[in-house]
């Protein structure tokens, strides 16, 4: 897989009301979700033509918002 980070998320500095929804293999926070609200985040692009899952994700989260 193809990836680049200039930044990352670390899970001691996750305050409590975020919860982890996603890791890579080697253990890399990729995606999070607010405990009380209705807000995610990711730390790569799903559509980006080298995320393998990326129209997959992007269906999944329209379904959520509907």
């Amino acid at each position: 897989a193809t990836r680049y980070h200039s930044l990352i998320v670390q899970s001691r500095n996750l305050p409590a009301c975020l919860e982890v929804i996603a890791r890579t293999e080697d253990k890399e926070i990729m995606g999070l979700k607010h405990r009380d609200f209705p807000v995610w985040g990711l730390q790569f692009h799903p559509e980006s033509i080298l995320t393998k899952e990326g129209k997959k994700i992007l269906k999944n989260f329209i379904k959520v918002k509907k």
